[in-house]
C-alpha cells in the first residue's frame, strides 16, 4: 500500500520490476532480507510517528496548518531534489489532470486528518487512516480486471468491516467514547477513503508508469494549494507559536516523514520485491497506537483494541500479494548484487 501513495501500486511495480530496468540498475529484485526488514522497521515507527507529531504540536500550530506547511516543505525538497537529478518534469505526458486529481484527495486525506486529530486519539487515527487498502482494493475490483477481489480478500473485508464496527461502536456503548471522539474517528475513516482513492487515481491513469517523485510531486503540491486557502478561511492558519516543539515536529514531518523516508522507501523498492515490503508496511498502525498509548498517554479500551486487531488483520488479507497469489516466475535476467 505504501508503494501506492508513493507513485505505483504494489501489482503494477511488481510488474514493472520483472520486465523493465529502473534507474540504471538491473530490474531483478529479491525477497526481503533481515537489511530489509531492519530498515522497514525504521520506517514504519517514523510513519507511525507522524499522528503523535502533529499532536504534539497542536498547542504550537494548528493541525491543519501543520498539514499545509509539511506538504510545501516536501514538495520544495522534492523539486530541488528533481532539479539536482536533472528530471524533468513533463505536464504533455498524460499526468497533468491525474495529477491534479490525486493532488485533491491528497488534500483531502489531510484535511481531514488534521480535523480528526483536533477530536480523537492520535493512536485511533493511526488505525482508521490505514483502512485505504480497503477502499483501494474495492475500486480497483470494479475498475482493473487483474485487480478482480478473489473469496479470501472479500473474507478479508467482512473482517475489516467487522473490526471497524467494533473500533467504532463498542467504547460508545460501553460509555467510554464521546460523540465527539467518534466524530473524529469518522474523519480517521473518510481520510482513509480519500488515501484509497488516491491510490485508484494512480493505479489506473498515466500516474502508474510516472516517475515516483513526479507522483509525489503532484501530491504534495495539491496539499499545499488547496489546504492552505482552507486553512486561512477557517482560521486554522493561526495563531502560530514556533516553539522548540512545533519545529521539531514541522521539521520532522516535513524532512524526515515525507521527503528522507519516501526516498528510502524507493531505494528499497528498487532492490526488494514490493510484495515483500508491503507486508511489513502494516506495521505502521502498531508503531501509531503504540506511540500515542506511550507518548500521548492516551488510553486504548478492549473494544477499540480487539477492533484494530480485526482491522488490520482483515487489510493484511486484502493486500498481502504474496500470500493469496500465485509465485511469479523467477526473473530471466541475473540476480543483481546487494549495493
Amino acid at each position: 500500500m505504501a508503494a501506492s501513495r508513493h507513485g505505483l501500486s504494489d501489482s503494477r511495480y511488481m510488474n514493472r520490476a520483472r520486465h523493465t530496468q529502473y534507474g540504471g540498475m538491473s530490474s531483478s529484485r529479491k525477497p526481503a532480507d533481515g537489511f530489509a526488514l531492519a530498515t522497514m522497521l525504521l520506517l514504519c515507527s517514523i510513519w507511525g510517528m507522524q499522528q503523535v507529531a502533529v499532536k504534539l504540536a497542536a498547542p504550537h500550530v494548528p493541525p491543519l496548518m501543520q498539514m499545509t506547511l509539511r506538504s510545501g516543505i516536501s514538495a520544495l525538497l522534492v523539486g530541488l531534489l528533481c532539479w539536482v537529478r536533472g528530471e524533468r518534469l513533463s505536464f504533455r505526458d498524460g499526468t497533468l489532470r491525474p495529477g491534479l486529481l490525486a493532488g485533491a484527495f491528497f488534500a483531502a486525506e489531510f484535511l481531514f486528518v488534521g480535523e480528526g486529530l483536533r477530536h480523537t486519539h492520535a493512536s485511533h487515527m493511526a488505525v482508521f487512516l490505514y483502512t485505504s487498502p480497503v477502499f483501494a482494493a474495492l475500486g480497483l475490483h470494479w475498475l482493473v480486471p487483474s485487480e478482480r477481489l478473489r473469496p479470501a480478500q472479500w473474507a478479508g473485508m467482512g473482517v475489516a468491516f467487522a473490526g471497524i464496527l467494533l473500533a467504532f461502536g463498542g467504547g460508545f456503548l460501553q460509555g467510554g467514547v464521546s460523540l465527539e471522539m467518534i466524530g473524529g474517528d469518522a474523519l480517521g475513516l473518510l481520510a482513509g477513503l480519500a488515501w484509497g482513492a488516491t491510490t485508484v487515481v494512480v493505479r489506473v491513469s498515466a500516474l502508474s508508469d510516472a516517475r515516483p517523485t513526479q507522483t509525489l510531486l503532484y501530491q504534495l503540491l495539491g496539499g499545499f494549494v488547496f489546504l492552505l486557502p482552507v486553512a486561512l478561511l477557517t482560521g486554522q492558519a493561526g495563531p502560530v507559536s514556533l516553539t522548540g516543539v512545533a519545529w521539531a515536529s514541522l521539521l520532522f514531518q516535513g524532512i524526515v516523514v515525507c521527503f528522507a523516508s519516501y526516498l528510502v522507501w524507493f531505494w528499497l523498492l528498487r532492490r526488494y520485491l514490493a510484495s515483500t515490503l508491503s507486508v511489513f508496511s502494516f506495521m505502521t498502525p502498531l508503531f501509531g497506537v503504540s506511540a500515542g498509548v506511550l507518548v500521548l498517554h492516551e488510553r486504548a479500551d478492549a473494544s477499540f483494541a480487539v477492533g484494530a486487531v480485526l482491522v488490520l488483520a482483515g487489510i493484511l488479507v486484502v493486500s498481502a500479494p504474496g500470500l493469496l497469489r500465485p509465485r511469479p516466475p523467477p526473473p530471466e535476467v541475473p540476480q543483481s548484487s546487494h549495493a
